[in-house]
């Protein structure tokens, strides 16, 4: 244990940890370096505090960034401490947490610090899908250093103080602060989705400590369960009511309530994050077309389409959740793509993304269509064509090619257009065409949906899946990796 003075990066560390859990690694080292007058100035932990500790009993291991100490810039022994660190965790299969409060490169260093990027850069490359990793930004976290976030699984930012930029907003040409801050936690958690969570220091420990809880030590780890107290076979009565805010219809049949949004400020549209269901941790994917504030009322409104960022978003998690053994739960209701100029410069490639991550998964997957499933759309979205293990329906949902009256209009194009009463026309065929095609039963009666159900009983219907699918292999065709 360490009885140093406390400062910021220690304070970090202890507000994260069990308490008096942490131990300091590598407390002594200093900066090797003297050009520059280096050799005058004390550089204890040069920079960077690093060791070990235990979140609710699940070992970790953290580096947190000394800003006090040469502005906790990056030379060579503090890379080597973070990679060292890195190397422990690896061995021993535990996650790492970084806590980052950095000016970047320490340019004294030189070529040593540029060496010393390129190591935590290969560490964190090689712990990708092997170690859970999760990098906290509490100042600032620029040039090289924004890499860091990116390599890493989850990302918290402190909401007024931190800073996150490859290039200072005055670096961007006609732009400046008061215009357009590009490295507030605002922009970079809304506008580039890089930023998964944010908030001030208290919230950024709770919700780290939260998080860690819900995802296994590694990825050969299936110890991601807890003794469940909630009732298995509870009915969820009320969602069938807030059908279009689906993260209030996660937390309604997840253990306890509990969801766990991921980059709940990106890609609206879409919800990501992680429950329980009878104590075992689910990776949840779901549409989503209104968001209630806390009052009860609609706070916003979206077309129920898949858009470039929601795709983006929930294909990066589900290959999280894939690559720890994280099984899938999706909830459904999409009409079709989102359909703006602005949209189609990357919207094929994003939902080629989203295709690629539910067909390339081998984890159990559970798709409960909610709504409307229509499209390509309905495809995407974790269907049995593309590997879906178990398909629900609610008997309201629908599932076609697309809304019935539109489709109606294509196939009697000549009929309607001779006809003395169009939309009497119409409505009836749709009402057939709907019947036929369109409806969960058309659809269950070709083998597309398994099972339909009622809204209420999702919970005891997805438990059941899952626990079904618990011991579900599934081999593929052998290669190095896919390249979508």
């Amino acid at each position: 244990m360490n009885n140093q003075t406390q400062g910021p990066a220690r304070s970090r560390i202890n507000a994260i940890l069990d308490d008096n859990s942490f131990v300091e690694i590598g407390a002594l080292v200093k900066a090797r370096s003297t050009d520059f007058n280096l050799q005058e100035k004390d550089t204890p932990t040069d920079g960077v505090i690093t060791g070990y500790g235990v979140i609710d009993g699940n070992l970790v291991y953290v580096y947190s960034q000394e800003s006090a100490i040469l502005n906790g810039s990056i030379g060579e022994m503090h890379a080597k401490k973070i990679s060292n660190l890195y190397d422990l965790a690896l061995k021993v299969g535990a996650p790492i947490i970084g806590l980052i409060d950095c000016a970047g490169l320490r340019l004294q260093e030189a070529t040593d610090a540029l060496n010393g990027f390129g190591e935590i850069y290969l560490k964190q490359s090689l712990g990708s899908g092997v170690i859970p990793q999760i990098t906290a930004i509490y100042g600032k976290c620029g040039g090289g250093l924004a890499l860091f976030p990116t390599l890493t699984d989850f990302t918290f930012m402190e909401e007024k103080d931190a800073r996150l930029f490859v290039n200072s907003p005055n670096a961007l040409e006609g732009n400046y602060d008061s215009k357009l801050d590009t490295a507030t936690a605002k922009f970079q958690s809304e506008e580039v989705g890089l930023v998964d969570f944010i908030g001030d220091e208290q919230s950024i420990a709770v919700g780290i400590r939260q998080l860690i809880t819900m995802f296994p030590s590694n990825n050969e780890d299936d110890m991601s369960y807890d003794e469940c107290n909630d009732d298995l076979n509870r009915l969820c009565s009320e969602i069938a009511n807030v059908v279009g805010d689906t993260s209030i219809v996660l937390s309604n049949i997840a253990d306890n309530n509990i969801l766990v949004e991921v980059k709940a400020n990106y890609g609206k549209s879409m919800v990501t994050g992680f429950i329980k269901l009878n104590g075992a941790t689910i990776g949840a994917v779901a549409n989503r077309c209104e968001i209630y504030d806390e009052e009860g009322k609609i706070s916003e409104k979206f077309d129920a389409v898949i858009t470039a960022e929601g795709a983006e978003k929930a294909s990066e998690f589900i290959t999280f959740c894939d690559s720890f053994g994280i099984p899938i739960l999706t909830l459904t209701n999409a009409k079709g793509f989102e359909a703006t100029i602005e949209s189609e410069k990357k919207i094929s490639k994003a939902v080629g993304k989203l295709t690629y991550a539910f067909a390339n998964a081998t984890v159990p997957k559970v798709n409960v269509i909610i709504g409307e499933s229509l499209g390509s759309a309905y495809v995407t979205m974790n269907s049995k064509s593309i590997g879906a293990d178990i398909v629900f329906a609610w008997t309201t949902a629908s599932v076609g090619m697309m809304d019935s009256s539109m489709a109606v209009k294509i196939i009697y194009a000549d009929e309607i257009s001779k006809s003395d009463d169009p939309n009497s026309l119409i409505s009836e065929k749709a009402t057939k065409y709907k019947d036929l095609q369109s409806s969960v039963e058309a659809a269950a009666s070709r083998g597309y949906i398994d099972t339909i159900i009622e809204a209420e009983d999702t919970r005891k219907y997805v438990i059941a899946a899952f626990e079904m699918l618990f011991t579900k292999r599934e081999d593929r065709p052998a290669k190095k990796h896919g390249t979508v």
